[in-house]
């Protein structure tokens, strides 16, 4: 092994070198899309839920046709990947390489921003009796680029778990699984000489499961730690306050143990799941939310790792959409930022750390029905979003829990809002021929009143999650109506501002609920509407 003197020689190489390979790249955080849910949004809406997020940076775990037309003109950034079951075919023919690129690239670009291709995943680890052959993949897929004249604008590569890399603490001592150096050296040879990078995936979540303890929880969650809490390299002396970066700098380690010092590193993967089963009880939203919200933060900082200070480590998240059909524990279902309907699993923790999935905005927008549209105008825009806009209306037939109130308004509120979150709230998807109009005031806040038959009812109309409907006394709308409209009631009769205004508003909780309490749980401000 390298003494401490050799080390430090090791580490200010890695340093310079890797310096003048990407110091003047821009980090950016980017999002793996997976496909494995019972209900996949259409490729449009998936590409909506991008635009409104700001999500430029996207990996596909395949080169899906309908994804990669969607994706055309919008300059999002994609990552098309070599499926592993089609590794073998590829890896073993050239002309199968340049067919999968004919089909898969070149028919797309430049429409579709495709900036590079991921031949495999893990192949070393998932798919070992392929491992012959990936550097053949890689080869073919990258000769059919350069066939194409698009080798200098779309890189290939392959990504690599940590998990084969040893002793990868402290990180100046850490070296790739000797095994595999017979395919390591010729892929890091090509990735030398392409001016490609090593594409890494990282999960702190395992590392942290499989320590045993070893792993302060906070460490892994890139939570801030006191200097007397980080660790430490004795080779180096220098201080890891978290997991992620200790895994970069010991790939970048682990690739100079073999003479390679000037090929960047990209996160393909890292993420933390936010449910899981009971042997997993770090798997939480509030676990999820603070690994990803500080790791959004720590790439867009462009803090680097200790030992590649201000070094761009670009990285994409995994994953945009909990996989419910995903096999295996329960996290494997939850890695997700947002589930199939496009509402986010949780609110990231993003302020002042750019636009980037900035889901955590107080200025959250919904789409609701406008008041006073034409009924008729309404039905129609209703049955438009339940029928070719692909809206999930079962909640509003007869006897589910979307059906109260039963009229247009808040039928139409309900459609016209999950349509519009469906599509990522993008520009367009809240008008519905007019009908619609985009609000601040969430729709669950609003309580919708009928007068008819001389009969009052209010709902606590709760978009998609849980209406309650609490048909309420007559004498405690009178005292509502005398306290709020000085309306005085008399049976089959209605007095005063009621009778005359179709439509009006009152904030009442503020005067009522401290009379006589909130039978309805209401919310602190609540809007009402009559029709």
């Amino acid at each position: 092994m390298f003494s401490k003197v050799e080390h430090m020689a090791v580490f200010i190489f890695v340093v310079l070198a890797v310096s003048a390979v990407v110091a003047d790249e821009e980090p950016f955080i980017g999002v793996n899309v997976g496909t494995e849910l019972s209900d996949m949004p259409h490729p449009t809406q998936v590409v909506a839920l991008l635009k409104a997020q700001q999500i430029r940076h996207i990996r596909l775990y395949d080169a899906d046709r309908g994804m990669l037309v969607a994706l055309a003109n919008t300059g999002i950034q994609v990552m098309v990947s070599v499926p592993n079951e089609q590794l073998l075919g590829i890896g073993q023919s050239n002309s199968t390489a340049a067919n999968w690129v004919s089909h898969n690239v070149v028919a797309h670009y430049p429409a579709t921003n495709i900036t590079a291709i991921s031949v495999g995943s893990e192949v070393l680890t998932t798919l070992p009796n392929a491992a012959p052959v990936l550097v053949n993949a890689l080869k073919f897929i990258h000769s059919a680029l350069v066939a194409s004249n698009l080798d200098r604008q779309i890189k290939v590569s392959t990504p690599l778990p940590t998990s084969i890399i040893l002793d990868s603490f402290p990180p100046s001592q850490a070296f790739f699984n000797r095994s595999w150096n017979p395919v390591l050296v010729p892929m890091l040879n090509f990735l030398q000489s392409t001016g490609s990078y090593l594409m890494l995936n990282v999960y702190p979540y395992y590392d942290y499961m499989q320590s045993n303890g070893v792993i302060p929880l906070d460490y892994a969650l890139l939570k801030p730690l006191p200097p007397n809490k980080e660790a430490v390299d004795a080779n180096t002396l220098v201080h890891y306050s978290n997991v992620f970066d200790a895994m970069v700098d010991a790939a970048y380690f682990a690739m100079a143990f073999l003479n390679f010092t000037n090929i960047p590193v990209i996160v393909t993967e890292s993420g933390w799941p936010s449910k899981g089963d009971p042997k997993e009880p770090d798997a939480t939203l509030d676990n999820a939310n603070t690994y990803n919200s500080n790791l959004i933060r720590h790439v867009q900082n462009k803090t680097g790792t200790p030992k590649h200070p201000g070094i761009t480590v670009s990285t994409y998240i995994y994953e945009l959409y909990n996989e419910d059909m995903k096999p295996g524990p329960v996290s494997e279902k939850n890695w997700g930022l947002f589930n199939a309907n496009g509402e986010p699993v949780y609110i990231l923790h993003l302020t002042g750390s750019g636009l980037v999935l900035a889901n955590d905005t107080t200025n959250q927008t919904f789409c609701a029905a406008k008041e006073g549209a034409d009924p008729k105008m309404l039905q129609a825009a209703l049955d438009w979003a339940c029928g070719p806009g692909k809206v999930d209306c079962s909640a509003l037939v007869q006897g589910e829990p979307c059906y109260e109130p039963d009229n247009v308004i808040a039928h139409a509120t309900y459609a016209f809002d999950t349509y519009y979150h469906q599509m990522g709230k993008a520009s367009g998807t809240c008008d519905f021929n007019g009908v619609a109009t985009v609000t601040t005031t969430n729709p669950s806040n609003i309580r919708y009143f009928s007068l008819l038959h001389h009969q009052i009812s209010i709902y606590d109309y709760v978009i998609c999650l849980k209406p309650i409907c609490l048909k309420c006394h007559r004498s405690w709308f009178m005292y509502i109506s005398r306290k709020c409209w000085q309306v005085e009631w008399y049976p089959g009769e209605y007095y005063g501002p009621i009778y005359e205004f179709n439509k009006f508003r009152c904030c009442f909780p503020e005067i009522f609920w401290q009379w006589f309490g909130d039978p309805c749980n209401a919310s602190q401000s609540t809007n009402i509407v009559v029709d």
